[in-house]
């Protein structure tokens, strides 16, 4: 590297080949470092290019296609659909929570390029989803056992079956009213208003690993949903039940002097032990991004949401790694840098960004290194690396830092499209520069190109 350093001083002609380099003839500080992640400025075109080579993988690798269980021959007339009707395999399930919220990054990907493509993946795979329900709910009825993945279309028995899948499913009814994916929205969203389990005060909760335990998770796997229903119907106590929701998990969840959340809870415990998993705390703080977007501008709990938004987001920037990372325990640096968690938060702050809630020039540069580190993540076939397994929910360190990590783990495809997608929001919207070798973000196009970049007198650069 000082090799190269040097010799690019010299063709430029500020040393000569006799002189040593030293702080009086050389600019030291504009040597290149040896960043181990890109650093930079990244431009849309790169981006997308990630992007498309996640889409084109999961394109490949997930059939919306029935098929006999017992011949493998394709079911093409639902009218014939029986017992033995499945899902055909792919590398990833249709109807899970994961591609659910690979569905909502698919719609908010094309809002953001213009390439329809990925809406129509998205649009696709809900409409099958949607389509299979009425024939499938006459099997149901008949008491016979049938392809477990379309029972959770059919009848969603978690949160984790019907949440994140809903949450796409009404963004793209409300966007193109035509699709027929009204009925399959009310089936899920009447699971998590009026069977999920609750606590007492109404609280989303499980009976694992405990009795009346509280699992971040669930603010993701319920809470948009409940938000974007007020939208789609227009009726406010839907909002209502969303920010009281966000105020019983933040009452037991939230830990102030960490400004993070807790992953569990639970209602017997005297202590509530705190340990902050990476993608948790993305499910919780993506979970306040949904509902931002839909919650109305007068409601009298948006103050409060926003305000939570912004000091998760302060609790989470000084944790980011000096390569763009987080951990698998946000705040233990003996743990793996984890891809998932990362991407969540490479789209929340470019997110908030982008809706004016947080100040590009502070958390921009923590956002673009973000997602450097998520792209370097995102190999030649299009898989994502590192990706943490799922995870239920422990009370010891040993059981989140030793989760096992695969590219088959579906948690870290849509949060990587869905980063890349509001990177380039970002950057159609803000003004990221190379300025003194730090990416900095201005309000402004800075036409200089020069290394270090100041004001004139008239205040402009």
């Amino acid at each position: 590297m000082r090799k190269v350093f040097v010799a690019a001083m010299l063709a430029m002609g500020i040393i000569n080949a006799r002189a040593q380099v030293n702080d009086s003839n050389t600019p030291l500080h504009l040597m290149k470092p040896e960043y181990k992640v890109k650093y930079g400025v990244s431009t849309s075109d790169e981006i997308k290019t990630v992007m498309d080579r996640v889409l084109n993988y999961v394109s490949a690798n997930t059939p919306a296609t029935l098929e006999d269980k017992t011949t493998r021959k394709e079911v093409t007339n639902l009218k014939k659909a029986n017992a033995d009707t499945r899902l055909r395999s792919g590398d990833f399930r249709l109807t899970s929570y994961e591609w659910g919220v690979t569905y909502s990054a698919m719609l908010a990907a094309t809002d953001a390029t213009g390439d329809a493509a990925y809406r129509e993946y998205a649009v696709s795979r809900m409409s099958f989803l949607a389509e299979l329900l009425p024939y499938f709910k006459k099997i149901h009825a008949t008491g016979k056992k049938y392809d477990e993945l379309i029972r959770k279309v059919v009848d969603p028995h978690a949160l984790d079956d019907a949440g994140a899948i809903c949450s796409a499913m009404i963004k793209a009814q409300m966007a193109n009213p035509k699709l027929q994916l009204r009925d399959a929205i009310d089936n899920y969203s009447s699971f998590i208003l009026n069977k999920q389990y609750r606590l007492p005060d109404g609280t989303l909760a499980r009976l694992r690993p405990y009795r009346n335990a509280i699992w971040l998770d669930d603010m993701f796997m319920g809470i948009p949903t409940i938000a974007q229903m007020g939208k789609l119907t227009n009726n406010p106590k839907y909002y209502d039940e969303a920010v009281k929701q966000i105020q019983l998990f933040a009452k037991r969840m939230w830990v102030e002097e960490k400004l993070l959340f807790r992953h569990g809870w639970v209602e017997e415990m005297q202590e509530h032990p705190a340990f902050h998993w990476g993608r948790a705390n993305g499910w919780a703080i993506l979970t306040l991004c949904e509902v931002l977007d839909v919650l109305p501008e007068t409601h009298s709990g948006r103050g409060e949401v926003l305000e939570l938004l912004q000091k998760h987001l302060r609790g989470l920037a000084r944790l980011q790694q000096k390569d763009g990372f987080w951990h698998q325990l946000l705040d233990q640096n003996d743990t793996y840098l984890e891809t998932s968690a990362t991407a969540i938060y490479a789209y929340c702050f470019a997110h908030a960004i982008n809706k004016g809630w947080i100040d590009a020039r502070v958390y921009g540069p923590i956002a673009q290194q973000a997602w450097h580190a998520v792209e370097s993540k995102v190999n030649a076939k299009g898989q994502v690396e590192d990706v943490c397994v799922g995870t239920g929910m422990g009370f010891d360190a040993a059981f989140y830092a030793y989760r096992p990590v695969h590219v088959m783990a579906a948690h870290g495809y849509g949060p990587v499209i869905w980063a890349g997608a509001e990177m380039i929001k970002m950057l159609k919207s803000q003004h990221p520069k190379l300025n003194d070798s730090a990416t900095l973000f201005y309000k402004e196009a800075i036409n200089s190109n020069d290394a270090i970049i100041t004001f004139d007198k008239e205040g402009k650069y």
